[in-house]
Protein backbone atom coordinates (compact mmCIF):
# COMPACT_ATOMS: atom_id res chain seq x y z
CA UNK A 1 0.00 0.00 0.00
CA UNK A 2 2.79 2.45 0.86
CA UNK A 3 5.04 3.60 -1.94
CA UNK A 4 7.60 6.29 -2.66
CA UNK A 5 5.77 7.68 -5.67
CA UNK A 6 2.31 8.93 -6.44
CA UNK A 7 0.75 7.32 -9.48
CA UNK A 8 -2.36 7.67 -11.54
CA UNK A 9 -2.78 11.44 -11.17
CA UNK A 10 -2.66 13.50 -14.38
CA UNK A 11 -0.55 16.58 -14.92
CA UNK A 12 -2.26 19.89 -15.58
CA UNK A 13 -1.06 22.92 -17.50
CA UNK A 14 1.20 25.12 -15.37
CA UNK A 15 1.04 28.27 -17.45
CA UNK A 16 3.21 29.66 -20.21
CA UNK A 17 6.76 28.43 -19.92
CA UNK A 18 8.25 28.91 -23.35
CA UNK A 19 10.94 26.85 -25.07
CA UNK A 20 13.14 26.62 -21.96
CA UNK A 21 10.50 24.98 -19.74
CA UNK A 22 11.62 21.36 -19.62
CA UNK A 23 8.90 18.75 -20.12
CA UNK A 24 7.74 16.74 -17.15
CA UNK A 25 8.88 13.11 -17.28
CA UNK A 26 7.83 10.01 -15.36
CA UNK A 27 10.83 10.42 -13.01
CA UNK A 28 9.85 10.79 -9.35
CA UNK A 29 9.61 14.52 -8.56
CA UNK A 30 10.57 15.36 -12.14
CA UNK A 31 12.17 18.78 -12.58
CA UNK A 32 10.04 19.38 -15.66
CA UNK A 33 7.85 22.45 -15.32
CA UNK A 34 5.79 22.59 -18.49
CA UNK A 35 2.94 21.10 -16.41
CA UNK A 36 1.98 20.62 -12.78
CA UNK A 37 1.37 17.19 -11.22
CA UNK A 38 -2.23 17.47 -10.03
CA UNK A 39 -1.57 15.08 -7.14
CA UNK A 40 0.38 17.79 -5.31
CA UNK A 41 -0.94 21.05 -3.83
CA UNK A 42 0.63 23.99 -5.63
CA UNK A 43 1.90 26.64 -3.17
CA UNK A 44 0.56 29.73 -4.89
CA UNK A 45 -2.09 30.52 -2.29
CA UNK A 46 -2.68 29.99 1.42
CA UNK A 47 -2.48 26.30 2.33
CA UNK A 48 -3.69 24.88 5.64
CA UNK A 49 -1.57 22.31 7.47
CA UNK A 50 -2.82 20.05 10.25
CA UNK A 51 -0.21 19.20 12.91
CA UNK A 52 -0.88 16.21 15.17
CA UNK A 53 1.17 14.98 18.15
CA UNK A 54 1.49 11.27 18.90
CA UNK A 55 2.57 9.70 22.19
CA UNK A 56 3.03 6.03 23.04
CA UNK A 57 2.16 3.75 25.99
CA UNK A 58 5.87 3.02 26.67
CA UNK A 59 6.94 6.64 27.28
CA UNK A 60 6.00 9.80 29.13
CA UNK A 61 6.75 12.87 26.95
CA UNK A 62 9.33 15.35 28.23
CA UNK A 63 8.07 18.06 25.89
CA UNK A 64 4.66 19.57 25.23
CA UNK A 65 2.93 19.84 21.87
CA UNK A 66 3.19 23.63 22.13
CA UNK A 67 6.99 23.39 22.46
CA UNK A 68 7.11 21.19 19.35
CA UNK A 69 4.93 23.62 17.40
CA UNK A 70 7.34 26.39 18.34
CA UNK A 71 10.24 24.29 17.05
CA UNK A 72 8.87 24.64 13.51
CA UNK A 73 6.52 27.64 13.42
CA UNK A 74 6.48 30.46 12.59
CA UNK A 75 9.99 29.75 11.18
CA UNK A 76 8.72 27.46 8.40
CA UNK A 77 5.94 29.83 7.40
CA UNK A 78 8.43 32.73 7.29
CA UNK A 79 10.88 30.72 5.19
CA UNK A 80 8.25 30.15 2.51
CA UNK A 81 6.93 33.70 2.71
CA UNK A 82 10.40 35.04 1.92
CA UNK A 83 11.14 32.41 -0.74
CA UNK A 84 7.83 33.00 -2.55
CA UNK A 85 8.01 36.83 -2.42
CA UNK A 86 4.80 36.68 -0.38
CA UNK A 87 2.91 34.65 -2.99
CA UNK A 88 2.46 31.65 -0.67
CA UNK A 89 1.37 31.36 2.95
CA UNK A 90 1.58 28.16 5.00
CA UNK A 91 -0.96 28.29 7.83
CA UNK A 92 -0.53 25.69 10.58
CA UNK A 93 -3.39 24.30 12.69
CA UNK A 94 -1.89 22.35 15.61
CA UNK A 95 -3.94 20.08 17.83
CA UNK A 96 -1.99 20.95 20.98
CA UNK A 97 -2.59 17.79 22.96
CA UNK A 98 -1.03 14.36 22.86
CA UNK A 99 -2.95 11.67 20.98
CA UNK A 100 -2.34 8.20 22.43
CA UNK A 101 -1.18 5.57 19.93
CA UNK A 102 -2.44 2.01 20.57
CA UNK A 103 1.01 0.38 20.54
CA UNK A 104 4.43 0.96 22.08
CA UNK A 105 6.86 3.05 20.04
CA UNK A 106 9.27 0.12 19.77
CA UNK A 107 6.63 -2.06 18.09
CA UNK A 108 6.74 0.08 14.92
CA UNK A 109 10.51 -0.43 14.37
CA UNK A 110 10.87 3.15 13.10
CA UNK A 111 13.96 3.60 10.92
CA UNK A 112 15.10 5.71 7.95
CA UNK A 113 14.68 2.64 5.73
CA UNK A 114 11.43 1.59 7.31
CA UNK A 115 9.90 -1.84 6.74
CA UNK A 116 6.71 -1.19 4.70
CA UNK A 117 4.46 -3.29 6.95
CA UNK A 118 5.60 -1.46 10.11
CA UNK A 119 5.28 1.92 8.44
CA UNK A 120 1.79 1.07 7.22
CA UNK A 121 0.80 0.01 10.74
CA UNK A 122 2.11 3.27 12.17
CA UNK A 123 0.25 5.44 9.67
CA UNK A 124 -3.00 3.50 9.95
CA UNK A 125 -2.89 3.73 13.74
CA UNK A 126 -2.09 7.45 13.64
CA UNK A 127 -4.94 8.31 11.28
CA UNK A 128 -7.42 6.12 13.15
CA UNK A 129 -6.38 7.69 16.46
CA UNK A 130 -6.76 11.23 15.19
CA UNK A 131 -9.90 10.65 13.12
CA UNK A 132 -12.02 10.47 16.26
CA UNK A 133 -11.53 14.20 16.86
CA UNK A 134 -10.12 15.75 13.67
CA UNK A 135 -11.76 16.60 10.33
CA UNK A 136 -9.01 15.82 7.82
CA UNK A 137 -11.12 17.22 5.00
CA UNK A 138 -10.31 20.78 6.10
CA UNK A 139 -6.56 20.60 5.43
CA UNK A 140 -4.13 20.56 2.52
CA UNK A 141 -1.18 19.01 4.40
CA UNK A 142 -0.83 16.73 7.41
CA UNK A 143 2.16 16.66 9.77
CA UNK A 144 2.41 13.69 12.18
CA UNK A 145 4.79 14.58 15.02
CA UNK A 146 5.95 11.74 17.27
CA UNK A 147 7.09 12.14 20.88
CA UNK A 148 10.81 12.74 20.24
CA UNK A 149 11.89 11.06 23.48
CA UNK A 150 10.01 7.78 23.08
CA UNK A 151 12.46 4.82 23.02
CA UNK A 152 11.49 3.59 19.55
CA UNK A 153 11.95 6.94 17.78
CA UNK A 154 14.68 7.40 15.17
CA UNK A 155 15.15 11.08 14.28
CA UNK A 156 16.66 10.08 10.93
CA UNK A 157 13.29 8.62 9.86
CA UNK A 158 11.64 12.02 9.28
CA UNK A 159 10.27 11.97 5.74
CA UNK A 160 7.25 12.33 3.48
CA UNK A 161 5.40 9.08 2.83
CA UNK A 162 3.44 8.81 -0.42
CA UNK A 163 0.73 6.31 -1.24
CA UNK A 164 0.01 4.14 -4.27
CA UNK A 165 -3.64 4.53 -3.32
CA UNK A 166 -4.62 7.37 -0.99
CA UNK A 167 -5.86 6.75 2.51
CA UNK A 168 -9.31 8.17 3.15
CA UNK A 169 -10.47 9.99 6.27
CA UNK A 170 -13.54 12.22 6.60
CA UNK A 171 -14.06 11.90 2.86
CA UNK A 172 -10.60 13.35 2.16
CA UNK A 173 -8.02 11.54 0.04
CA UNK A 174 -4.71 11.59 1.94
CA UNK A 175 -2.08 11.13 -0.77
CA UNK A 176 0.93 11.81 1.46
CA UNK A 177 1.78 12.39 5.10
CA UNK A 178 4.77 14.16 6.63
CA UNK A 179 6.13 11.97 9.44
CA UNK A 180 8.28 13.92 11.92
CA UNK A 181 10.59 12.18 14.40
CA UNK A 182 12.97 15.08 15.08
CA UNK A 183 14.77 15.72 18.35
CA UNK A 184 13.83 18.80 20.35
CA UNK A 185 15.10 21.24 19.16
CA UNK A 186 15.05 19.90 15.58
CA UNK A 187 17.44 20.16 12.66
CA UNK A 188 17.52 23.56 10.95
CA UNK A 189 14.95 23.96 8.15
CA UNK A 190 14.01 20.27 8.33
CA UNK A 191 10.27 20.90 8.07
CA UNK A 192 10.71 23.29 5.15
CA UNK A 193 12.72 20.56 3.37
CA UNK A 194 10.04 17.92 3.93
CA UNK A 195 7.30 20.35 2.96
CA UNK A 196 9.18 20.92 -0.29
CA UNK A 197 8.53 17.27 -1.14
CA UNK A 198 4.81 17.87 -0.58
CA UNK A 199 5.15 20.46 -3.38
CA UNK A 200 6.84 17.93 -5.72
CA UNK A 201 10.44 19.06 -5.18
CA UNK A 202 13.14 16.35 -5.32
CA UNK A 203 15.95 15.46 -2.98
CA UNK A 204 19.13 17.01 -4.36
CA UNK A 205 21.58 15.25 -2.07
CA UNK A 206 23.38 12.05 -3.03
CA UNK A 207 23.10 9.20 -0.57
CA UNK A 208 26.37 7.23 -0.75
CA UNK A 209 26.20 3.47 -0.93
CA UNK A 210 27.64 1.51 1.95
CA UNK A 211 27.01 4.20 4.56
CA UNK A 212 30.19 6.23 3.93
CA UNK A 213 31.02 9.29 1.85
CA UNK A 214 29.62 12.79 1.49
CA UNK A 215 25.93 13.45 0.83
CA UNK A 216 26.35 17.00 -0.47
CA UNK A 217 28.62 16.68 -3.49
CA UNK A 218 26.02 17.69 -6.10
CA UNK A 219 24.64 20.99 -4.82
CA UNK A 220 26.45 21.67 -1.54
CA UNK A 221 24.86 24.46 0.49
CA UNK A 222 22.66 25.65 -2.38
CA UNK A 223 18.89 25.00 -1.97
CA UNK A 224 17.45 23.37 1.13
CA UNK A 225 16.37 20.34 -0.93
CA UNK A 226 20.07 19.48 -0.91
CA UNK A 227 20.76 20.07 2.78
CA UNK A 228 18.58 21.61 5.45
CA UNK A 229 21.82 22.73 7.16
CA UNK A 230 23.12 24.67 4.13
CA UNK A 231 24.34 28.24 4.36
CA UNK A 232 22.28 29.16 1.27
CA UNK A 233 18.93 27.36 1.72
CA UNK A 234 16.95 29.65 -0.60
CA UNK A 235 15.30 27.48 -3.27
CA UNK A 236 16.95 27.52 -6.66
CA UNK A 237 15.33 29.92 -9.09
CA UNK A 238 14.34 26.88 -11.17
CA UNK A 239 12.29 25.61 -8.24
CA UNK A 240 10.70 29.01 -7.77
CA UNK A 241 9.64 28.93 -11.42
CA UNK A 242 8.35 25.38 -11.03
CA UNK A 243 6.30 26.29 -7.93
CA UNK A 244 4.80 29.40 -9.52
CA UNK A 245 6.74 32.03 -7.55
CA UNK A 246 8.44 33.28 -10.71
CA UNK A 247 6.68 33.71 -14.02
CA UNK A 248 7.98 33.51 -17.57
CA UNK A 249 8.53 37.29 -17.71
CA UNK A 250 11.24 36.89 -15.06
CA UNK A 251 13.06 34.18 -17.02
CA UNK A 252 15.33 34.87 -19.99
CA UNK A 253 15.42 31.89 -22.33
CA UNK A 254 18.49 31.27 -24.50
CA UNK A 255 17.91 28.64 -27.15
CA UNK A 256 19.63 29.83 -30.30
CA UNK A 257 23.41 30.21 -30.73
CA UNK A 258 24.81 33.68 -30.12
CA UNK A 259 25.76 36.08 -27.32
CA UNK A 260 23.27 37.85 -25.05
CA UNK A 261 23.59 40.22 -22.08
CA UNK A 262 21.36 40.13 -19.01
CA UNK A 263 20.94 41.87 -15.63
CA UNK A 264 19.88 39.40 -12.93
CA UNK A 265 18.39 40.27 -9.57
CA UNK A 266 19.43 37.88 -6.76
CA UNK A 267 16.80 35.17 -6.30
CA UNK A 268 16.62 35.84 -2.55
CA UNK A 269 16.16 39.62 -2.84
CA UNK A 270 12.69 41.00 -2.13
CA UNK A 271 10.47 41.44 -5.16
CA UNK A 272 11.07 45.04 -6.35
CA UNK A 273 8.42 47.30 -7.81
CA UNK A 274 10.53 50.36 -8.63
CA UNK A 275 13.02 49.06 -11.20
CA UNK A 276 12.42 50.76 -14.55
CA UNK A 277 12.76 49.25 -18.01
CA UNK A 278 14.91 48.17 -19.73
CA UNK A 279 16.46 46.46 -16.70
CA UNK A 280 13.16 44.91 -15.65
CA UNK A 281 12.98 42.21 -12.99
CA UNK A 282 14.59 39.03 -14.40
CA UNK A 283 15.84 36.41 -11.95
CA UNK A 284 16.99 33.58 -14.23
CA UNK A 285 18.75 32.93 -17.49
CA UNK A 286 18.00 29.45 -18.82
CA UNK A 287 20.05 27.96 -21.66
CA UNK A 288 18.37 25.02 -23.38
CA UNK A 289 21.04 22.36 -23.97
CA UNK A 290 18.96 19.25 -24.77
CA UNK A 291 15.51 17.71 -24.82
CA UNK A 292 15.55 17.13 -21.06
CA UNK A 293 18.30 19.41 -19.77
CA UNK A 294 19.16 23.06 -19.33
CA UNK A 295 21.81 25.24 -17.78
CA UNK A 296 20.42 27.77 -15.30
CA UNK A 297 22.17 30.99 -14.30
CA UNK A 298 21.08 33.02 -11.28
CA UNK A 299 22.53 35.54 -8.81
CA UNK A 300 22.88 34.74 -5.12
CA UNK A 301 23.36 37.42 -2.46
CA UNK A 302 22.91 37.88 1.29
CA UNK A 303 19.19 38.54 1.48
CA UNK A 304 16.42 36.75 3.36
CA UNK A 305 16.92 33.00 3.51
CA UNK A 306 20.43 33.45 2.05
CA UNK A 307 21.54 35.95 4.72
CA UNK A 308 24.31 33.60 5.90
CA UNK A 309 25.57 32.36 2.53
CA UNK A 310 29.31 31.99 2.13
CA UNK A 311 29.98 33.56 -1.29
CA UNK A 312 27.88 36.02 -3.30
CA UNK A 313 27.90 35.94 -7.08
CA UNK A 314 26.50 34.26 -10.17
CA UNK A 315 25.66 30.58 -9.72
CA UNK A 316 25.44 28.16 -12.64
CA UNK A 317 23.80 24.74 -12.40
CA UNK A 318 22.53 22.01 -14.68
CA UNK A 319 18.95 20.70 -14.45
CA UNK A 320 17.64 17.45 -15.93
CA UNK A 321 13.95 16.60 -15.98
CA UNK A 322 14.49 12.90 -16.75
CA UNK A 323 16.43 12.15 -13.54
CA UNK A 324 14.60 11.08 -10.38
CA UNK A 325 14.76 12.56 -6.90
CA UNK A 326 18.01 11.56 -5.19
CA UNK A 327 19.71 10.54 -8.44
CA UNK A 328 21.13 13.98 -9.30
CA UNK A 329 18.48 16.04 -11.15
CA UNK A 330 20.46 19.21 -10.32
CA UNK A 331 24.24 19.70 -10.39
CA UNK A 332 25.96 22.92 -9.32
CA UNK A 333 28.89 23.82 -11.58
CA UNK A 334 31.91 25.02 -9.64
CA UNK A 335 33.21 28.40 -10.74
CA UNK A 336 36.33 27.87 -8.59
CA UNK A 337 37.14 24.15 -8.82
CA UNK A 338 40.61 24.52 -7.27
CA UNK A 339 39.52 26.21 -4.06
CA UNK A 340 36.96 25.98 -1.26
CA UNK A 341 35.41 28.33 1.30
CA UNK A 342 33.81 28.46 4.76
CA UNK A 343 35.24 25.11 5.88
CA UNK A 344 33.88 25.44 9.41
CA UNK A 345 30.29 26.22 8.39
CA UNK A 346 29.64 24.82 4.91
CA UNK A 347 28.18 21.37 4.38
CA UNK A 348 30.50 20.99 1.35
CA UNK A 349 33.22 23.67 1.23
CA UNK A 350 34.33 22.73 -2.29
CA UNK A 351 31.06 24.20 -3.65
CA UNK A 352 30.69 27.02 -1.11
CA UNK A 353 32.59 29.36 -3.45
CA UNK A 354 30.96 28.06 -6.65
CA UNK A 355 29.49 31.45 -7.75
CA UNK A 356 31.36 33.66 -10.19
CA UNK A 357 32.42 37.18 -9.19
CA UNK A 358 32.75 40.28 -11.34
CA UNK A 359 35.38 39.76 -14.04
CA UNK A 360 35.17 35.97 -13.90
CA UNK A 361 33.87 33.46 -16.43
CA UNK A 362 32.93 29.80 -16.66
CA UNK A 363 33.27 27.73 -19.83
CA UNK A 364 30.94 24.72 -19.97
CA UNK A 365 32.48 23.04 -22.97
CA UNK A 366 30.24 19.99 -23.08
CA UNK A 367 27.24 22.30 -23.56
CA UNK A 368 28.97 24.94 -25.69
CA UNK A 369 28.19 27.71 -23.19
CA UNK A 370 30.29 30.49 -21.68
CA UNK A 371 29.09 32.65 -18.77
CA UNK A 372 30.88 35.93 -18.01
CA UNK A 373 30.13 38.33 -15.15
CA UNK A 374 30.57 41.88 -16.40
CA UNK A 375 29.57 44.00 -13.41
CA UNK A 376 26.80 45.22 -11.10
CA UNK A 377 23.98 47.74 -11.47
CA UNK A 378 22.66 50.42 -9.16
CA UNK A 379 19.77 48.09 -8.29
CA UNK A 380 22.15 45.30 -7.12
CA UNK A 381 21.59 43.23 -10.24
CA UNK A 382 24.48 41.24 -11.73
CA UNK A 383 25.40 41.92 -15.34
CA UNK A 384 26.23 38.75 -17.26
CA UNK A 385 27.02 37.80 -20.83
CA UNK A 386 26.04 34.36 -22.07
CA UNK A 387 27.60 32.94 -25.22
CA UNK A 388 25.89 29.86 -26.64
CA UNK A 389 27.71 28.19 -29.51
CA UNK A 390 25.73 24.98 -30.03
CA UNK A 391 22.12 24.33 -30.97
CA UNK A 392 20.41 21.85 -28.61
Amino acid sequence: MIATTVVGVPAVAAGAGGPCALPRSTAHHSEGLDSWHAGYPRPTRTLDALMLFLRFPDAVPYTTPRQLVDDHFPATTEFFRRASYGRFSLRVHPVTRWLEMPRDSTSYAIRRDWAPDRRTAYLRDAIATADRSVDFGRYDLVYLVADPDAPGIDADATKVVNFDRPLRADGAALRRLVTIFEHHPPDRNVLAHETGHVFDLPDLYHRPTGGGGDWDTRVGDWDLMGSQFGLAPEPFGWHKWKLGWLDASQVRCVREPGATTHALLPVSAPDPHDIPAPEGRPRLVVVRTGTARVLVIEARARYGNDAELCTEGVLVYRVRSDVASGDGPVEVLDGHPHSEACPDESVYPRLADAPLGVGERLDIRQDGVRVEVRGRTAHDAWLIRVTHTERP
